[in-house]
């Protein structure tokens, strides 16, 4: 499954960790495959499942 950065990004501010949000920013694609970065997700404590999967071609950013 993939997933939007800005989806995570948003989750993060949510939760007041705006220097993670930055830095998923910086690091990552706009279009997360969530089999690829599954530890990484696990560790910032965000459930894909929970998230609207990406369909179609990848958006700017």
């Amino acid at each position: 499954m993939q997933v939007d950065k800005a989806d995570i990004i948003a989750t993060l501010r949510s939760r007041g960790q705006r220097e993670r949000a930055d830095w998923v920013d910086r690091e990552l694609p706009a279009i997360i495959d969530t089999s690829k970065n599954g530890s990484l997700l696990r560790t910032l404590h965000i459930d894909p499942a929970a998230m609207a999967p990406v369909s179609g071609a990848p958006r700017n950013g």
